[in-house]
């Protein structure tokens, strides 16, 4: 009697036991994307343009004490990281409005969807040429080599730059160089002008190249966050990256009130005069503030006047809806006011 008796508390403290322990599980559900993300051990892969500004970014406000792991690698440009997205390297990367749209006519659409806009400036992108060059104006490319980064904004602003010319696509020897390329090519006298952006135009100043042509009033200062469906589909993956998107934001809020150390850090890893990113850091700032929205009626918009561009002019060989690449599965954490 007492050895069944002793079985009976035995089960019964087992059973209490469980009870317990499925409580605690529960809680555990309702736990932040980051704790949650953490449960799973998730990584997320992240391409940025140019340098690694994300990465120093969050590490120099603080914010890079994810409890998930972030992996990052830099591609040269926007296109190079869907390409990655598209081969299941990268999870993701914060391109221009051009880059998506090229890559949704790859097969399977590209394995992407554009789910967040990141506004800011509009700034060195431009076309240039070398100093004591005779081409003042666009108009003067006619018959000229101009380099360029296919599939980018550099492609699309120096479109809109030629039709305002009155030039055509054909009327300029068109030679698609990668943004390091293109700049090496101008220095040394291999083209007459390169349409570039970021780094490689601030590069190409410090050489003593001459602006002809600014973008700055011909792009729309959309940057579009770009995430791979399989990262959508998996809902470890999709907390972890919507506690990053939070974390960009408040690195973006940082580095305004701490614009003096992020220009220094820039500088660094760009390979420019301190003063020069301060006051691109401060122009860019004053043109348009950094930070991430929610997808909109309106930035969906923008991109296919974008689209319809290069499909007026043939480069897109039918015509693209953008909005098939969109998705509104990380809106909720963010603000929709433009």
């Amino acid at each position: 009697m007492k050895q069944r008796t002793n079985t009976t508390i035995f089960l019964f403290t087992c059973f209490s036991l469980l009870i317990f322990l499925s409580g605690c599980s529960g809680k555990t559900n309702e736990s932040s994307p980051g704790e949650a993300a953490a449960a799973g051990e998730v990584t997320i892969r992240v391409g940025q343009t140019g340098w690694g500004n994300l990465e120093e970014g969050l590490k120099a406000a603080g914010l890079d004490d994810t409890p998930y792991h972030v992996e990052y690698s830099v591609f040269q440009g926007g296109n190079l990281i869907l390409e990655a997205m598209a081969a299941g390297q990268v999870d993701f990367g914060i391109t221009s409005e051009i880059p998506p749209i090229f890559a949704s006519q790859a097969a399977g659409g590209g394995g992407f969807k554009v789910v967040a806009v990141q506004e800011g400036n509009t700034l060195n992108q431009e076309v240039v040429v070398a100093q004591g060059s005779p081409i003042q104006s666009v108009a003067d490319l006619k018959g000229k080599k101009v380099a360029f980064v296919k599939n980018t904004t550099a492609h699309y602003f120096l479109l809109k730059m030629l039709e305002e010319a009155g030039l055509r696509w054909q009327d300029i020897d068109a030679v698609e160089l990668s943004t390091a390329d293109g700049l090496s090519a101008l220095i040394s006298g291999k083209v007459d002008a390169l349409a570039s952006y970021g780094n490689a135009i601030i590069s190409a100043h410090q050489k003593d190249a001459i602006t002809i042509a600014s973008a700055k009033d011909i792009l729309s200062g959309s940057f579009l966050v770009n995430v791979s469906d399989s990262a959508i589909k998996d809902s470890a993956q999709q907390k972890a990256i919507a506690d990053y998107l939070k974390r960009i934001n408040q690195f973006h809020e940082w580095s305004r009130s701490h614009l003096q150390e992020w220009a220094q850090i820039t500088a660094d890893a760009t390979h420019q005069p301190v003063e020069q990113a301060l006051q691109t850091l401060q122009e860019g700032e004053a043109q348009r503030h950094s930070r991430i929205i929610a997808a909109s009626a309106e930035t969906i918009r923008s991109e296919q006047d974008v689209a319809d561009t290069f499909s007026k002019v043939g480069v897109l060989y039918q015509p693209v809806k953008v909005s098939t690449f969109w998705s509104d599965a990380f809106s909720s954490g963010l603000s929709t006011n433009k």
